[in-house]
């Protein structure tokens, strides 16, 4: 796929290495262009592109930013009407250790509402930046586990898509409203990651018995 990964942070970084490694062409816009210029020339095959161009040229858009930085960070690319959009954000407190939304409404919800045009899923939200960049396989069969959330089947398939290209396990987790559920479990693998001391080599996933 043509995939533009929006942020160059961490996140974004990791997006890069990965889909660059599985065969996607990829771009990657940021606020700062010197920044996704250096990302992309450390990764064969990816490309730095002006926020401008980045939705004209994707099959998906991954936005990998902070929650409060999403909207600017989509109004910003133009015309956005029947895109995929991935949202991986959590509506994070500053200190990390609590949310800002939910029960009646989540990130990707208001994303959403504030986005018409866009196809918008939620998914990655509940690995770290670590998970995502060393890789889906935990050793002794353990996969990662993405769990996608959409109202848009096309968007769902294709969040699903590029995560198995990756190597991700994934889950249908429903429709978008379900990022409310979504969210807050971000919120309880960064309090475990952080506040619990098990690092951040850590992700939920979903077991079922054969």
């Amino acid at each position: 796929m043509k995939v533009t990964v929006i942020g160059a942070g961490n996140m974004g970084a990791a997006f890069v290495k990965q889909l660059s490694r599985a065969g996607h062409q990829v771009s990657v816009t940021a606020r700062n262009l010197a920044k996704a210029q250096a990302l992309a020339q450390a990764h064969t095959g990816a490309t730095a592109i002006a926020a401008t161009d980045a939705a004209a040229q994707a099959d998906v858009l991954i936005l990998a930013t902070a929650y409060a930085d999403a909207v600017n960070a989509l109004k910003g690319l133009g015309d956005l009407s029947g895109k995929v959009v991935i949202d991986i954000s959590n509506p994070l407190t500053p200190d990390y250790m609590g949310l800002t939304l939910g029960h009646s409404t989540s990130a990707a919800e208001e994303i959403a509402k504030a986005i018409p045009g866009a196809q918008v899923v939620k998914a990655f939200n509940t690995l770290f930046a670590q998970v995502l960049a060393d890789g889906a396989d935990f050793g002794g069969g353990q996969t990662a586990t993405v769990f996608v959330a959409s109202d848009s089947e096309r968007a769902k398939q294709t969040a699903k898509a590029l995560a198995e290209s990756m190597g991700f396990s994934t889950v249908d987790a429903g429709g978008l409203k379900n990022a409310r559920y979504l969210e807050p479990l971000a919120g309880l693998n960064i309090y475990l990651g952080y506040g619990a001391g098990l690092g951040t080599s850590i992700a939920p996933t979903w077991i079922k018995r054969a």
